[in-house]
């Protein structure tokens, strides 16, 4: 799904992703892709990628004799303990991704003014970061508290730093308010928000934001230095899988 996924972009295929939900639903004995691929308006080949992940995600079933049916996440996110499923839906996704990239995974919110770490999913192979200093003040450090920023308006940032100000948390720190907030307003939304060894000596992390509507969100990864050659493919890799994230957000 890379070249189609990259074009098209995240949000674009979670749009899409939707209309095919929407659509599955309408058909309450099934849909083959073919007539899916007319009803949306989509490439069958990119449709047939789309299709593949919600099966994998098990937002789609597949009948025996054909045909596409709401699988069992629809359920489950549809019924009254959403906040639950959502929450083991989530545990799943990051599962799946640090066994995927072979690093600690994170999904973060910016609620109510603070960097929050919604959950994360780690192991003895793909340690997570230490927080030897709370995340809901080293915003200015890490990778997750950039990123979050990043989606922030001018006026915001400014009053998150007016509350937490910029520490230096090792050498490589960048403390200087103006400096930050020029990097945060350069910083395009399709590039990962990087932290070498901002945050911690010895780790590198990196962030990208996975937000629809109102609520701003990121799903990070973090590793030991001594495999930063690795970040940049890992990397490429969560941005690939960020569309299930964002469903779930979606639905």
């Amino acid at each position: 799904m890379a070249l189609e996924h990259r074009r098209i972009g995240t949000v674009g295929a979670v749009q899409y992703a939707l209309r095919v939900l929407e659509s599955v639903d309408s058909h309450r004995h099934g849909v083959t892709a073919e007539q899916l691929a007319r009803e949306i308006g989509v490439p069958l080949g990119y449709l047939t990628q789309l299709l593949s992940m919600l099966r994998r995600e098990r937002y789609l079933g597949f009948l025996p004799g054909g045909g596409y049916v709401i699988g069992e996440s629809m359920v489950l996110l549809g019924a009254a303990n959403r906040d639950l499923a959502l929450a083991e839906k989530l545990r799943t996704v990051l599962s799946d991704l640090r066994d995927e990239v072979g690093a600690a995974v994170y999904f973060s919110r910016y609620d109510d003014g603070e960097v929050r770490i919604i959950d994360f999913a780690d192991g003895p192979n793909t340690p997570k970061v230490n927080e030897w200093v709370d995340f809901r003040s080293a915003a200015h450090a890490s990778a997750v508290g950039k990123c979050l920023l990043s989606q922030l308006d001018h006026n915001g940032r400014l009053e998150h730093l007016s509350r937490h100000r910029p520490a230096r948390l090792t050498s490589r720190t960048e403390v200087d308010d103006r400096v930050l907030l020029t990097k945060l307003e350069r910083q395009p939304a399709s590039v990962p928000t990087l932290d070498l060894q901002e945050y911690a000596v010895g780790t590198v992390c990196a962030a990208i934001p996975v937000t629809i509507g109102k609520t701003l969100a990121c799903l990070a990864l973090s590793m030991p230095y001594a495999q930063a050659h690795r970040l940049r493919p890992a990397v490429d890799t969560l941005h690939e899988r960020a569309a299930p994230v964002l469903l779930s957000m979606s639905i």
